[in-house]
């Protein structure tokens, strides 16, 4: 079964085409890990999915339903997606209990109670029940990040979004949140990944799509994408990024 279907999507900014007709299946449990260069479109294609972002052109299905159809409805199809960002938009004013109980509340109606036993099923999955009580300024940015994480999983999603999730972070900080991601993966949570992770995408993905230019150059399977790319356009981002005497690419939103 597809969780998300993509046909022929574009997306324009002004004059700035930044999809070019792309085309996408993510299967029910699939872990599809979106790479390339800053500026290529993957950013931009994640926010689509989400509808944070108006396609110009093509169809999103998901979970069987249009989502790019006019009428449809925005926030019950954001019900069955959770996001997580670079930065982690958690509410400074509000402890972690508050922030992922938020959203259970106002947007799937439940109680207190049964808002704040899931929160705490979630926190504990990413190892922060402990800190239900702390503000975020007094959490380092890779608990505040698995905070986020478990802020969207409390909405108990059918599809994750993340867009960069480690870019933000501290490099020695990287490893706690991949792992809360790779847990989920093998959970089987279907999930599409903005990443500049290589080892993440190879070990964890089920598909690679490269990016280049709001068109995908090549997709497939993560080794042989990753480890014997086909398009010359994937080996010379691959040799910038695997390569350790080049600078890594800054991560910037694409």
């Amino acid at each position: 079964m597809s969780v998300v279907s993509i046909t022929g999507l574009h997306k324009s900014f002004g004059d700035n085409h930044v999809l070019r007709g792309i085309d996408l299946e993510v299967a029910q449990g699939d872990v599809v890990c979106l790479i390339g260069p800053s500026g290529s479109g993957k950013s931009t294609l994640l926010r689509c999915v989400n509808l944070l972002e108006q396609p110009s052109a093509g169809t999103i299905r998901l979970l069987g339903a249009e989502v790019t159809d006019p009428d449809v409805d925005i926030d019950r199809v954001r019900t069955h997606v959770g996001m997580v960002f670079q930065q982690f938009n958690l509410f400074s004013h509000r402890n972690v209990l508050d922030n992922c109980t938020m959203a259970q509340r106002s947007v799937l109606r439940r109680s207190r109670k049964d808002a704040e036993a899931t929160a705490m099923e979630m926190l504990e999955r990413v190892g922060l029940a402990h800190r239900a009580q702390a503000r975020p300024h007094e959490l380092s940015g890779g608990q505040q990040q698995r905070v986020a994480i478990a802020r969207a999983l409390s909405m108990n999603p059918a599809l994750m979004l993340f867009d960069e999730p480690t870019s933000a972070l501290d490099p020695e900080l990287v490893g706690d949140v991949l792992a809360v991601m790779r847990d989920l993966a093998e959970g089987g949570m279907t999930m599409i990944v903005v990443t500049h992770e290589m080892t993440f995408a190879r070990e964890v993905g089920d598909h690679v799509v490269f990016m280049d230019g709001g068109v995908i150059v090549e997709q497939g399977d993560p080794h042989q994408v990753i480890t014997n790319p086909a398009e010359e356009r994937t080996q010379s981002f691959l040799s910038r990024v695997l390569d350790p005497t080049h600078a890594p690419d800054p991560g910037t939103p694409g």
